[in-house]
């Protein structure tokens, strides 16, 4: 795994403002525009993958780092999860979900790959093995 002198190095961190930009432009025409709270909770959820990501790098503290990554990766799956909702409902087209649904499985792969980095070689991360 390769070290970071700064968050905008971290590809999870990379990922996750493909995320932004494409979940403000779904959301930007048609009825999904005028679904102010789903709308709300979208753009929200996904600038909070990039917030998290950055926040808990700069904490410069390991298990910080790591507490942050489970945030993102959480704020990943909720953005993937209001994408289909918003699909389902035909705020967006089907097809547009599935232009976000494999940037969400990658960031959240991405983040995953980082957290098992943190519990092999930090020791004040705590192992998922030993919870």
């Amino acid at each position: 795994m390769a070290s970071f002198t700064k968050f905008e190095e971290i590809e999870a961190w990379k990922t996750a403002e493909a995320i932004v930009v494409l979940a403000y432009g779904l959301l930007k025409e048609g009825p999904g525009s005028k679904d102010w709270a789903l709308k709300d909770q979208v753009q929200r959820a996904s600038v909070s993958i990039m917030c998290n990501i950055s926040e808990g790098f700069e904490s410069r503290s390991d298990r910080t780092f790591y507490d942050m990554l489970r945030r993102a990766k959480g704020s990943c799956g909720e953005v993937r999860t209001l994408m289909y909702v918003s699909a389902k409902i035909g705020h967006i087209p089907l097809a547009k979900y599935e232009t976000i649904k494999p940037l969400c499985v990658k960031c959240s792969s991405q983040i995953q790959a980082l957290m098992s980095h943190l519990e092999a070689t930090r020791p004040e991360v705590p192992s998922r093995k030993r919870w």
